[in-house]
């Protein structure tokens, strides 16, 4: 058991990129299962060996700064998914308003009536019917 815990020593890991490099391949061949398309399934290894790579990798700096790169552009699109999900299971109990200054984006509860409204972002007040 020695010899495997000194085997990883100084190796990389795993990271936001090997993370989504690894549910990529899962999802295409998941596609190849369902579609019967072989290529596909052997598309869906690319990522895999490369998310292996890097996961065994001892040239850190240059993991770090390929999941930065990878961040930089993935982060962006994580937090609007995140976001119209809580807007799509919130919908039940609170309604979303614009702030017409900053276009902020103002939670307020449901079935309240008419309420003054104060943008968390830039202070301006506006009134809306809920």
């Amino acid at each position: 058991m020695n010899w495997f815990r000194n085997f990883f020593i100084g190796r990389y890991g795993i990271d936001q990129l090997n993370i989504t490099l690894l549910i990529f391949s899962i999802v295409l061949t998941f596609l190849s299962s369902v579609t019967h398309f072989k290529l596909l399934l052997t598309i869906s290894y690319i990522p895999l060996i490369y998310c292996i790579f890097r996961m065994f990798s001892k040239n850190s700096s240059a993991r770090i700064r390929e999941n930065q790169v990878f961040n930089k552009y993935f982060n962006p699109i994580y937090s609007w998914c995140k976001n119209e999900i809580r807007v799509i299971f919130g919908t039940k109990t609170h309604k979303y308003f614009r702030c017409p200054n900053c276009k902020q984006t103002v939670r307020v509860p449901k079935g309240v009536g008419k309420v003054n409204v104060i943008c968390p972002k830039c202070k301006t007040k506006f009134t809306k019917i809920t």
